[in-house]
Formats: C-alpha cells, structure tokens, sequence
C-alpha cells in the first residue's frame, strides 16, 4: 500500500481503529465521549467512500468535508477577499463557481448587481436592444462543417470539449466527458493521446486530434501510418480529423506525458513504450512546407473517406499562416475548418516563460486568421473554432462576433466533473479524479453523475448565451457582429469593436489595394513553398 494512500485515509482509519479498541472500555466516564466522536466520525468516513456526488469526499473520507464546509460560507470569504484586496480573488475562482453552479443545475444569478469596476479600462459589455428578439432554441445554435472538397460534412454545436488526452485525464474524466456530449449532442476532442477504449464507450462524437506524435496511427520509428489512420478515421464517431500544429500553452515546445503517467493502457491507445516519457515532438514530421500542409490535409481526408479535416494552432508569425494561406491558393487543397487555440488556453503543465511569454492571444489570433481569409475571398469555404479561456456565454459571444464560427472550452468541461484545479496534474496525485491514472483515485469520479453535470453545463451556458443574444436583439449566434461588443478604452472613452479593430473586405489581398500596411506587409513576406519568410522582402 502506497504512502499516498495511507496518508489519505489515515484519519479515517485512525478513527474507525480507536472506535473499535475504546468500545470494552466505555464504562469509563472520561473515555465514552471520545469513543462517541470517533464513531460518529467514522460513520462520516464510510458515508464519504460510499456516496457518489462529491470525489474529494471518496478520496479524502471525513478530512475532504472541510471543503465543503468552507464553500458553504463562501459568499462571506467572497465579500471579504474583495474588501481586503481586490487582487485577492483571482478570476479563475470567479469561473469556477460559474460552472459549478451551471453544472449542478444551481441559479448562477446573483443581487446586489455586478463586482466588476465598470469603470476600469478594458471592462467589455454586449450592447442591448430597445427591442429585445424572442429567446431562440439553443438545439438551433450548429453550423455545418465541411468545405466543397469534403463529402462527409458535420453538424457541429457552437460550443464543444477542447482538446485534452486519455492519459493526461483519468479514463473515468473520458467516459464522463463523452458521455455528456453524447447526452448533449456536442463533439468531443480527443486530444492528441489518440482514440481511447473510454472515448468509444458511449459513442458521443469524437474530433480527432492529430499531433506531431501521430498517437494511434504511428510507425514503430514514430511516423505517419496511413493504414493504422484509416483503420481508425472511418468509424462513424470519428466526426472530423484535426491537425494539431501546436497549443497555446506551449505553442513551438513540443508535449510530455511522464513515464510513471505512461499505463499499459496509454501505451496500447498511443503506440508507444511503457517505462519512457511520452514525448510529442516540437514540429511535424509529415510534412515541412506550406504546400507539404495542404497535400496532407488531402491524404487525410482521402483516407478518413471524405470527412472535415482542419487543424489547430496558436499564432506565432504571421506570415506563416499567410503561407499557409498562399499554399491553399497554389495547391487548390483547402482545410474544412481552422481552430485557433489563444496563448492565454491550456489546460495542461507548460514552462512559465511558455505561458506568459510566447504565443499570440486567441483574440488577436482569431481576427488575424479571419481577415486573411477574408481577404483571400476563402472565409465562406472554411469554418473558424476558437479556444482559450473560454468558459461563459460572454465568453463565447465575444470569438463569435469577430469571427468564430464556434467556441471549444476545456477548462469549463473540466471544472464541470469535478476538477478543483489543484495544479497537482502531473504528479498523478489529482485529489478529484480527474488527472490522474491511480485506480483507487479516479474511482472517485462517478460517471453517469459528472456526465450529467457536462450535459448540464453545456445546456446551460448555451441558454445564457440564448438570453443574450435575445437582449441584444438577435436570433442566432451567427448574426453576431463586432458593432455588438463594446470595450472600455479610458475612464472617458469607449469603443466598439468595430472600430477599434482593422476588418479586411473579401479580396483585398487579391487585388493589392490592403486596409492596414501590417496585413500588405506580412502578405509579401509569406512563402507557399517554406514557413520561412521571404528573404528578398525582409532584408
């Protein structure tokens, strides 16, 4: 039996032990009422490792109640901490009481109007309407992904599961997680782990994510298989293939899953070795140019037989998606869908200067990747997903009105089964469940319990978004513009979104006559032929 282990139950065994050794001697008046204590609190104890709502409880009987016991005067901690300093309540606190409340079906509404300084610059707010639009179905809120080189289009929902792997999440995180979209009708991203057992146990729709390790379709020397790819691309839960380029925690670095995280399991579902870190590599192996991109996104698509194939990135240079985007022009071969992941995402353990120093914010990055292709006459023909720190309604309104097609969220999922975010993912040691690969500790994650909460979640957050819309006038995520978002500037001054962002108009970069001379200038730097800038043009 592992320390971990007994230093969880510890107290529980410790209470149940005194319990049972004290009973012959209650007679004595002094010990009676600690053999009373103790008992009570071993009953406590049992209940916690046989009830199945809370898995803090299951994995920390008895000990695990103060949890709960805090968060029951949390609005009091709350006021405090707001009035003792106002840094002290980080917004992450403030997003996982959201989802906690919308995942357990709880009212999210709160009196006494809003905690936020309205005041203070860079405040955001969706203008309403004199005449507010009748609440529209969120079942209605989809789009359809697929191109006209692609046979097997896909009804998406505009708010779906973010990337996150089999092995960096507990099988039970995956069963639960699918089983939600399954219940919900929404997709769920593998990751790039590759397509688990627990990820075809209740047949939600799956994306699949394929990174530089190529999991689940590899060579023993770690290339590209195109018959172990097809073998898996064809099964009709396999919705869309997603190349991932790289993610905005560590976008250029490369992935690791450490080798004590490394289960036979994982090993089978990935390809790879048992007793070695798992290691995705920083940079494809597949291809290396623009041109090389394009011709694979095709060998995929064939493959998969005619499914959307997109991928994902978080924007470094510009003039490398701009490459991209002359390579599409060259070859004729365009993606079904583009998802740009924001450095500000992520889900998983990245170097600090990595997230806070490198990549561009998924904002930024999404209205880069819409202008180009909107200047390049292809935004009608490919679909935009957004990721990064995407958790409320609001937030999926704001990628949506500068030129999203839908939102993915994984933080929002995980935080709904449970996740207390307690930064101990790569240790194994996840107190919920969650991340982790230790049997006795993900046993606390109940599934049909925290695929509910996923379901709910999701219904939720889109109903939000519905009433939102509703106020503001609309109908339909996909009337959403820029003119509708609003930003605080100064004290004095504030703008909408429309004008204080550069909006390309369909061809310009076709014709040379260019908005911006950063959108000319990137434009001229890139190359089909390498992500390498024009030399000519930059010297």
């Amino acid at each position: 039996m592992s320390l971990s282990l007994l230093s969880r139950y510890a107290f529980f065994a410790a209470c149940v032990l005194f319990t049972l050794a004290s009973l012959p001697f209650t007679h004595h008046e002094w010990l009676w009422p600690f053999t009373l204590s103790t008992g009570i609190l071993s009953l406590i104890g049992l209940f916690d490792l046989l009830q199945q709502r809370h898995a803090v409880r299951r994995n920390y009987p008895i000990l695990g109640n103060i949890r709960y016991l805090v968060e029951a005067i949390r609005p009091e901690i709350r006021q405090y901490l707001l009035e003792a300093d106002s840094d002290a309540l980080p917004f992450s606190r403030a997003q996982r009481s959201l989802v906690y409340a919308r995942a357990k079906n709880e009212a999210s509404d709160k009196p006494f109007g809003t905690l936020i300084d309205v005041y203070k610059s860079g405040f955001e707010f969706i203008g309403h309407s004199m005449r507010p639009a009748p609440l529209a179905d969120p079942a209605s809120f989809r789009v359809i992904v697929g191109g006209p080189q692609c046979s097997k289009p896909y009804s998406a929902s505009i708010f779906n599961i973010s990337a996150m792997s089999f092995g960096s999440l507990s099988a039970n995180a995956i069963r639960a997680l699918n089983q939600g979209a399954k219940l919900g009708n929404f997709h769920h991203d593998t990751g790039e782990g590759s397509i688990s057992p627990y990820h075809r146990e209740h047949g939600g729709d799956l994306v699949w994510e394929l990174g530089s390790g190529y999991f689940g379709c590899r060579t023993p020397d770690g290339r590209f298989d195109p018959e172990r790819f097809a073998a898996q691309a064809r099964s009709p839960q396999v919705r869309m293939i997603e190349i991932k380029m790289s993610q905005g925690a560590k976008p250029g670095h490369g992935g690791i899953l450490p080798k004590h995280k490394v289960t036979r399991e994982i090993a089978e579902t990935r390809g790879v070795l048992m007793g070695e870190d798992c290691i995705s590599p920083s940079r494809h192996s597949a291809f290396s140019t623009p041109i090389e991109m394009m011709q694979f996104i095709a060998q995929l698509r064939e493959l998969s037989g005619g499914k959307p194939v997109g991928f994902k990135f978080c924007l470094g240079h510009p003039w490398e998606f701009m490459g991209i985007a002359k390579a599409m022009l060259e070859t004729g071969i365009l993606p079904d869908f583009i998802v740009v992941d924001g450095k500000e995402g992520g889900t998983g353990a990245a170097p600090v200067e990595f997230t806070d120093h490198i990549g561009v914010p998924l904002r930024e990055g999404l209205l880069f990747v819409h202008n180009t292709l909107v200047g390049l006459n292809l935004r009608d023909k490919i679909k935009l997903g957004a990721s990064g720190k995407i958790v409320s309604a609001f937030d999926i309104a704001s990628v949506l009105a500068i030129g999203a097609d839908w939102a993915n969220s994984a933080r929002g999922f995980m935080f709904a089964i449970g996740c207390i975010q307690s930064q101990s993912c790569h240790t194994n040691k996840c107190p919920t469940g969650v991340a982790t690969q230790d049997p006795l500790r993900q046993r606390a994650l109940v599934v049909p319990d925290k695929a509910q909460r996923v379901l709910n979640f999701h219904h939720n957050t889109l109903r939000a978004l519905a009433e939102m819309l509703a106020a503001a006038g609309l109908e339909h995520p996909a009337q959403l513009e820029a003119k509708h978002l609003v930003r605080r500037i100064s004290a004095t001054e504030i703008k909408l979104f429309s004008q204080m962002h550069v909006f390309l108009k369909p061809g310009e970069l076709l014709t040379g006559e260019v908005n911006g001379q950063f959108y000319s200038r990137m434009w001229q730097l890139a190359r089909a032929d390498s992500f390498e800038p024009n030399s000519e043009v930059a010297a």
